[in-house]
């Protein structure tokens, strides 16, 4: 097995496509083509981490440009996919770039973001290994501040009794309160601890854009506005978490984290990037818009392969798997730069949502709308049940309204249902122990005013 083989860090990077898929299943309805290129992608992953190192580094990812209307799944089918693999995942919107020159992010923050997704995911690893022995050590501190143990005397001299010396009588005591503790007995009680001021790192969120860059290291030049310390009093239940975590961050070594997140990065990492077709005009388009085809260009060599700067070490980009979506109602894929084009060598065009799609939609996926209504107004003691014509009505004025005014497929449910239950959702707390049927005539009854009033629909709807 190379060396690749060994980050697959749990079971999910061994998913075959029918698993994937199948999975995906669970939450995102229809859009079957879409799932298979994702879940090949994915395999495609796995299959490369089995070859020799010399022969998988030739191995370059295949592209995945998804393209449909809006509300069909392409966001969902990303989200899912996040949580489905455990490799580096990022999202974002192409939107956010602006051509190198103008204010505006640039493109390489994406890489720098994704690195610090999987130092997180790689920290959070190594801390869940060494979390017995920082629980002890946490223990051992907590210990050390609900009863001091005084220092043993330097010279204890002849004739020393340590069975009824001072500190004995200390380390006694010490562990009565050790087995208050374990118990469960002594959450309440309060303690101060030392911690990190959280304002330290605000501040460091608002630092300059590639400062990493140039190799400047704010916290060496102002060490006093970086790792402030400050006394806060709180529970032993709460600073026993602090201390957790401090001690499984003295346990784990910084250097390795960083070293393996960047493998993974460049091994394993995939970005979602939203919107691709927000900037897919070419030069000489209409408006003052930041250039398109700059952004476009700026991208070019991310998604061919290049090194990008970060403050844990340089990262490779070539075998990151990048996965584009957009609408693309305006713009067309060809009116990408010929170059961004031939990096997204497999498309998948994702079909509109018909009625029979919205009426799975409400009803099959595992967090379904009608479920998520469900458990909500259950937590107020109330009982309410979607009949089979509540969701076929539903289905039907959702594609009703879609196709009168903008169509944004999906989520249009949303919108719909919220607007049906709205009464409902205010009343609910004096409702209790009632149990609510919400039928086809309920939901006609709720929505026909406004579907009536074309004007009205376009701005409650």
């Amino acid at each position: 097995m190379s060396e690749l083989a060994r980050l697959a860090p749990n079971a999910a990077e061994n998913l075959t496509p029918r698993q994937i898929t199948h999975e995906l299943d669970k939450h995102v309805v229809g859009q079957a083509k879409a799932k298979r290129a994702v879940a090949v992608a994915l395999r495609n992953r796995w299959r490369r981490q089995q070859l020799p190192p010399e022969l998988a580094e030739d191995i370059l990812p295949k592209n995945i440009l998804m393209i449909g209307p809006t509300g069909v799944g392409k966001t969902e089918i990303a989200r899912r996919l996040s949580r489905l693999v455990s490799a580096p995942f990022l999202k974002v919107e192409a939107t956010k770039f602006t051509e190198v020159g103008y204010v505006g992010r640039d493109v390489e923050s994406m890489i720098r973001d994704l690195v610090e997704i999987a130092i997180n995911m790689v920290r959070n690893e190594m801390q869940e290994s060494v979390q017995g022995e920082a629980t002890g050590r946490a223990e051992d501190r907590l210990l050390q501040l609900l009863v001091p143990l005084a220092q043993r005397p330097a010279s204890q001299g002849v004739g020393f009794d340590p069975e009824t010396s001072q500190v004995d009588d200390l380390a006694a005591t010490r562990e009565k309160f050790r087995k208050l503790l374990r118990d469960g007995k002594l959450e309440e009680r309060k303690v101060e601890l030392e911690v990190e001021d959280s304002s330290a790192k605000s501040f460091e969120m608002f630092t300059p854009q590639g400062v990493e860059e140039v190799g400047i290291n704010l916290k060496d030049m102002m060490p006093g506005l970086f790792g402030k310390r400050q006394n806060r009093e709180m529970t032993v239940a709460e600073a026993r978490e602090h201390l957790i975590q401090q001690e499984a961050e003295k346990l784990i070594d910084r250097h390795q984290v960083a070293t393996e997140a960047r493998r993974r990065v460049e091994q394993a990492g995939i970005i979602f990037l939203d919107e691709v077709d927000k900037i897919s005009g070419r030069e000489g388009g209409r408006g003052p818009d930041v250039s398109r085809e700059g952004v476009q260009r700026d991208l070019l060599p991310i998604v061919e392969g290049t090194t990008v700067t970060t403050k844990h070490g340089v990262v490779k980009t070539d075998h990151i798997l990048f996965i584009g979506a957009g609408a693309f109602h305006v713009s067309k894929p060809s009116d990408m730069i010929p170059e961004l084009q031939g990096r997204f060598p497999i498309r998948v065009e994702l079909t509109a949502l018909s009625e029979e799609d919205f009426v799975r939609i409400l009803t099959e996926p595992e967090s379904s709308l009608t479920r998520q209504y469900r458990e909500l107004l259950s937590t107020e003691g109330l009982e309410i049940e979607f009949t089979d014509d509540a969701v076929a009505e539903l289905a039907r004025i959702a594609v009703e309204v879609n196709s009168s005014t903008e169509n944004i497929g999906a989520r249009r449910l949303a919108t719909l249902t919220e607007r049906v239950l709205e009464d409902v959702s205010f009343e609910a707390p004096e409702m209790g122990g009632v149990h609510l049927k919400v039928d086809g005539s309920y939901v006609r009854k709720a929505l026909d005013e406004i579907l009536e009033d074309q004007d009205l629909s376009r701005y409650v709807l």
